[in-house]
């Protein structure tokens, strides 16, 4: 039998391997890298190649974490490759997409989760708060390219910027979720009003503008040690590293002070990018996140895999299958339409943002925060429902993002 520990270094050694050569192998084919790492992982596991089970609810808390991590690293890489400064009339569509489209596919997934799924009220909202944000770690393929690299059209802009905020601006509703939680707990149906007020401003109104004002600081701050007439400023050292440093340093300054580091860890991106905008070494920490991202999200969906090859839908009926259909083939791109009606844009392109609202890593994370966090009762079915959705959108966005990016293309050089 092979010692666990070898193995696990056999296996860490492959995924890092695959980390590097995967994403040119599959530049060509309608196949993106995190099918291929479910299914490896579904693989490993069903043969009885490791002997632990990958099963979320028996490891809630590292769930949250890993998660986590891979989450705040994304977002950073997500924010220092947009070339668009951020405005009003220039992030338009992401306003639509945050100001309308994500409460309509909250509240849309929270009555689905009720009447078809007869979910209790604070698990169904949490649902919805989870399912409602776009990933920015899987969506790779639809996003814009690297810094300075021009590869920035409409639809790769939006999908962009939408992921990089909405994770952070669906946080509230899932402290919503958890009032809800905490009075069904106590029998009562619905919050009390002081609980309502109180999540208005601390939860909404206080969180948020301290993960945007936190995050604002730190990118400036950073942006001076970076870029600043210091012989001894960062930018000399060419070290891609110190992305990962702004990254922890951002997220940690702000949940220091109850903000969502996840609007932090973004507009720091943003502001420190804007600092220097065409300076050179935005690649190297674009490149030093990304690489670091696609190593901790290869381990999560490996993991995942395990878990859908143990059991993760044993719970599920054929009432939970269509459910995760119908939010990823008819909540999300409705939603998305709705919200950009009206915005001058072409259909197709308004298409092809209301279809790629690919779910994800940021999914799990907040299905494990609000069971971490909160009152909720059995989770079987609300992991198993959120796993059949990710795994839904895994397979028919992976498959189609390559072929529907080169049409679009095609399409706009005619």
């Amino acid at each position: 039998m092979l010692d666990p520990y070898i193995a696990t270094l056999l296996g860490l050694g492959v995924i890092v391997l695959l980390v590097a050569w995967l994403p040119l192998a599959l530049k060509t084919i309608p196949l993106s890298l995190s099918i291929v790492c479910v299914g490896l992982g579904a693989g490993i596991f069903a043969l009885g190649w490791l002997e632990f089970d990958p099963e979320p609810r028996t490891y809630d808390t590292l769930v949250e974490k890993l998660c986590e991590a891979v989450v705040i690293i994304s977002l950073m890489g997500a924010g220092l490759k947009i070339d668009r400064r951020i405005g009003l009339r220039a992030w338009a569509t992401t306003w639509r997409l945050l100001g309308v489209g994500m409460p309509i596919t909250i509240l849309a997934v929270t009555i689905l989760a009720v009447y078809a799924l007869d979910f209790p009220l604070a698990m169904a909202l949490l649902l919805g708060s989870s399912l409602a944000p776009t990933d920015p770690v899987l969506a790779s393929d639809v996003q814009v390219g690297k810094p300075r690299s021009g590869e920035e059209d409409e639809v790769r802009f939006a999908l962009t910027s939408e992921a990089g905020l909405n994770d952070g601006l669906a946080f509230p509703f899932v402290h919503l979720a958890l009032a809800f939680g905490l009075a069904a707990g106590s029998a009562g149906a619905w919050p009390s009003l002081s609980i309502l007020g109180g999540w208005v401003l601390v939860d909404v109104l206080w969180r948020v503008c301290a993960g945007v004002g936190i995050g604002w600081l730190v990118g400036r701050g950073l942006g001076w040690l970076t870029f600043g007439r210091s012989r001894a400023k960062l930018s000399g050292t060419r070290d891609g590293l110190v992305a990962i440093g702004a990254t922890l340093v951002a997220y940690a300054s702000a949940e220091i002070c109850h903000g969502y580091g996840f609007l932090a860890v973004f507009v720091a991106a943003l502001v420190l990018r804007d600092t220097e905008r065409n300076h050179e070494y935005h690649e190297a920490l674009h490149d030093f996140s990304e690489q670091t991202e696609r190593l901790l999200m290869m381990l999560v969906l490996v993991l995942f895999g395990g878990a859908m090859a143990t059991g993760l839908f044993a719970s599920m009926t054929w009432t939970d299958f269509l459910a995760a259909l119908v939010v990823v083939l008819l909540i999300r791109p409705l939603a998305g339409w709705l919200s950009l009606i009206g915005s001058g844009h072409p259909a197709r392109e308004r298409g092809l943002i209301s279809f790629f609202g690919i779910r994800g890593i940021g999914s799990f994370y907040y299905v494990a925060y609000g069971i971490n966090h909160g009152e909720f009762g059995s989770s079987e079915r609300l992991w198993a429902i959120t796993g059949l959705v990710v795994l839904v959108s895994i397979v028919i966005h992976g498959m189609s993002a390559t072929p529907a990016m080169r049409w679009l293309d095609r399409t706009r050089s005619r």
